[in-house]
C-alpha cells in the first residue's frame, strides 16, 4: 500500500479538502429516531457510509461512541471502517491512544496493522508522555503504509496548561511536537504520513506548522471556526490542511440524501481555501 501521505494528498485533490466526523452520540442518535443501542449504531454508521463514503475524502469515527456499546459496538465499528474504505474514503479512526512500549505497540497492532480487523487509514495519538511514547506508532504506521495524527493544538481552554507550556529550551510544547513531527517527515519524498491535529477555531496559532504533513483541523462548522480562521492560521501551509466538520453535517441526517447534500455544502465552503 502506498503511504498514507501520498493517499492522503491524493484523495485531497480529488475528493475536497474535507473530513467528517462520525460521532454517534446519544442525542444525534435519538435525533434520528434511532435507539441507543448496538441496532441504532449499526443504523447511524451504514447511512454514514451509504452518504458520504463515495465523495468524501476522510472520514473520522470517534472511537468512544462504538466502545460504549462494548463488543457490539467494536463489531459496528469495523463494520463502518471495512464498508466506508471500501467506497474509497479513508478512514482516520479518532482514539487519542497515548501509552509507552508493549502497549503502544498494542494499539499499533490493533489500528495499524491491515491485517486486524478494526484497520484504519490512519489513526490519532496523545504524544504528551513525550514524543518518543509514539515510536511504536509510527514505526508501524510506517511499515504498514499508515497514517498518525499527533494532537499538538487543541482548542478546549485546559490544553494550554500543557501544550503553551515552555520547554527547557524556551521553546512551547506545542512547538517541539511540531518539530519532531517535521524531523519524522523529513526523509519524505512527498506529503509525510505524520500529521498534526490543530484546532482550526484557535484564536491565533503562532507555531510553525510547516511539518510537510497533514495538518487535521477539528472545530470547522458548529464549534465555531470559520474559513477566515483557516486561512489565518494555516497560512502558507493551506495546501495540507483537512478542515473537519461533524454536527454540521450530520445533523441533517438520517435522510441520505440530505446528509450527502450537507456534507457536499461543506467541502464546497473549504473549497475557496487553495483556489487561486
Amino acid at each position: 500500500m502506498e503511504p498514507f501521505g501520498t493517499r492522503v494528498r491524493e484523495a485531497m485533490s480529488r475528493r475536497g479538502q474535507l473530513c467528517i466526523g462520525v460521532d454517534p452520540h446519544p442525542s444525534l442518535l435519538a435525533d434520528w429516531g434511532l435507539a441507543d443501542d448496538a441496532a441504532g449504531l449499526e443504523a447511524f454508521a451504514q447511512t454514514c457510509v451509504e452518504a458520504l463514503a463515495a465523495d468524501i475524502a476522510v472520514l473520522k469515527p470517534q472511537s468512544a461512541f462504538f466502545e460504549r456499546k462494548g463488543s457490539q459496538g467494536v463489531a459496528v465499528l469495523e463494520r463502518f471502517i471495512a464498508a466506508a474504505r471500501e467506497q474509497g474514503a479513508l478512514v482516520l479512526l479518532d482514539a487519542k491512544r497515548g501509552d509507552i512500549g508493549s502497549t503502544m505497540q498494542g494499539y499499533a497492532d490493533a489500528y495499524l496493522d491491515q491485517t486486524s480487523p478494526v484497520a484504519a487509514d490512519a489513526l490519532t495519538v496523545n504524544p504528551f508522555l513525550g514524543f518518543e511514547s509514539l515510536r511504536p506508532v509510527l514505526d508501524s504506521a510506517a511499515a504498514h503504509g499508515a497514517g498518525v495524527f499527533v494532537v499538538t493544538l487543541t482548542s478546549n481552554p485546559e490544553g494550554a496548561q500543557v501544550q503553551s507550556a515552555r520547554t527547557a529550551a524556551g521553546a512551547t510544547v506545542a512547538a517541539e511536537i511540531l518539530a519532531a513531527i517535521a524531523a519524522e517527515n523529513a526523509g519524505s519524498p512527498d506529503t509525510g504520513s505524520v500529521g498534526a491535529v490543530v484546532g482550526a477555531n484557535l484564536a491565533m496559532v503562532s507555531e510553525d506548522l510547516a511539518v510537510n504533513g497533514p495538518l487535521l483541523a477539528p472545530g470547522f462548522g458548529a464549534q465555531g471556526g470559520t474559513v477566515d480562521d483557516i486561512r489565518r492560521n494555516f497560512d502558507g501551509v493551506l495546501d495540507l490542511v483537512l478542515p473537519t466538520t461533524s454536527r454540521d453535517v450530520l445533523s441533517a441526517g438520517p435522510d441520505v440524501a440530505a446528509l450527502r447534500a450537507a456534507a457536499l455544502r461543506a467541502r464546497d465552503a473549504v473549497a475557496v481555501l487553495t483556489r487561486p
